[in-house]
């Protein structure tokens, strides 16, 4: 069996057709909970901006919100686009953060602005297009949290606090920083799953033991929407299906409810898309579920997989969530 025993969950705190950010951030604490009874690992928040149907934006400000619902499961980012921020103000964030919930603050780190060029230039940052900016943006961080006066500057707060460091990627850039900085890596294969397996191949022969870390931690993610039928789970994942759409066409939208039969309804190009950025899935049953979680633990001998469980439905997305745990709690036995 493969090395995998952990699971977790990614959120992008989902805004619903006729919902609210208020209430999408309430499903969010209440799924978090949910996901600590379960015995989840971590849960992570994502920033993207300008964006209809995601609350999470103000991503430390979320991750505070979710850490005050819950007591022992790890919260944090997957991930700040650190292009977008000052290292020091992230440290003060998630400095902060420690100091409220000590020992369970999680920070990933993307180079992705989670944005258009347009949002980016309203940020007020500048995209440094040499790709050896982010890396001396993690080392800025890191010194900070280090407070080892390398920068010059001392973080209040943020100085000495205890937070775990990831890169994340959906390419293999992200593998190759991570493997050279001795971090653990998280790959975007719920989206991006092309690169999937050369990035994981590359960020464990490249990998360089640090103080952090002795050997490669590698997370996997992929989409796992789970009901008591394989026609249920398939009528709920089209509400992720009909999103992707709509960002891929450049119509972002707040997440749709689940139609019947929408596939039928798309030009054979857009059901081979769907298929190819969403393939890293598994959509049906229980039996359905265990069979395809258990197939990519075995595809990425990953030491975590992350979960994103996209649905409509408040009550359905927290069975889905039950039903997944079931699963990874099978495939680990």
């Amino acid at each position: 069996m493969c090395a995998m025993h952990r699971y977790s969950i990614l959120d992008l705190v989902p805004v619903t057709e006729g919902g609210s950010v208020g209430q999408a951030l309430a499903n969010a604490a209440d799924l978090a909970a949910h996901a600590e009874s379960l015995g989840y690992t971590r849960y992570w928040v994502a920033e993207h901006h300008g964006m209809k149907g995601i609350a999470s934006a103000a991503t430390s400000v979320v991750i505070g919100h979710i850490a005050a619902a819950t007591k022992s499961i790890r919260v944090g980012a997957g991930g700040i686009m650190l292009p977008n921020h000052a290292p020091l103000v992230i440290a003060e964030q998630f400095g902060t953060l420690d100091a409220l919930y000590p020992g369970r603050i999680d920070l990933g780190l993307g180079r992705a602005p989670g944005s258009d060029m347009r949002v980016a230039q309203a940020i007020r940052r500048n995209l440094d297009s040499d790709p050896n900016a982010f890396p001396r943006d993690i080392m800025e961080l890191q010194s900070y949290f280090a407070d080892d006066g390398r920068t010059g500057l001392s973080a209040t707060p943020g100085a000495g606090a205890d937070i775990q460091l990831y890169i994340l990627g959906s390419s293999l850039f992200g593998a190759q920083v991570a493997a050279h900085m001795g971090l653990p890596f998280a790959f975007a294969s719920h989206f991006a799953p092309q690169m999937l397996d050369e990035a994981l191949q590359i960020y464990r022969n490249l990998f360089r033991p640090s103080k952090m870390l002795d050997r490669p931690y590698a997370m996997a993610a992929m989409n796992v929407i789970a009901a008591d039928s394989d026609e249920e789970a398939a009528y709920l994942a089209t509400s992720i299906q009909q999103s992707f759409v709509a960002l891929r066409t450049g119509n972002p939208r707040q997440m749709p409810p689940p139609v019947e039969g929408y596939l039928e309804t798309l030009p054979p190009g857009a059901v081979a898309a769907l298929q190819d950025v969403l393939s890293c899935s598994a959509i049906g049953s229980p039996e359905t579920v265990n069979t395809g979680i258990e197939a990519f633990a075995k595809r990425t001998n990953a030491d975590e997989i992350i979960v994103a469980a996209s649905i409509f439905d408040h009550e359905k997305r927290k069975r889905s969530l039950a039903i997944t745990a079931s699963a990874f709690e099978a495939v680990a036995a």
